[in-house]
């Protein structure tokens, strides 16, 4: 899965933030509701342009994202 061929960031659009090539959907937003428990058929059902390549996109984004030089680390909250 080449998740380039699905997934650009263009500062114009959601803030430059990763979303699905010809959409204003972000990658963001697919990870965080299969997290919640959404299965594939729940997000092409809610997402009429979404399609399962998409979806696989996304998770190809998010291992790509791990495995770079420079991973994001949560932070502890105080208190």
């Amino acid at each position: 899965m080449n998740w380039q061929d699905y997934i650009e960031q263009r500062p114009d659009v959601m803030l430059g933030k990763p979303v699905f090539k010809g959409t204003r959907l972000t990658v963001q937003l697919i990870l965080e509701r299969l997290a919640d428990g959404a299965t594939v058929d729940d997000l092409l059902a809610s997402h009429p342009r979404l399609r399962p390549e998409h979806v696989r996109a996304a998770l190809a984004y998010a291992a790509a994202s791990l495995g770079a030089d420079e991973i994001l680390h949560p932070t502890e909250k105080a208190g």
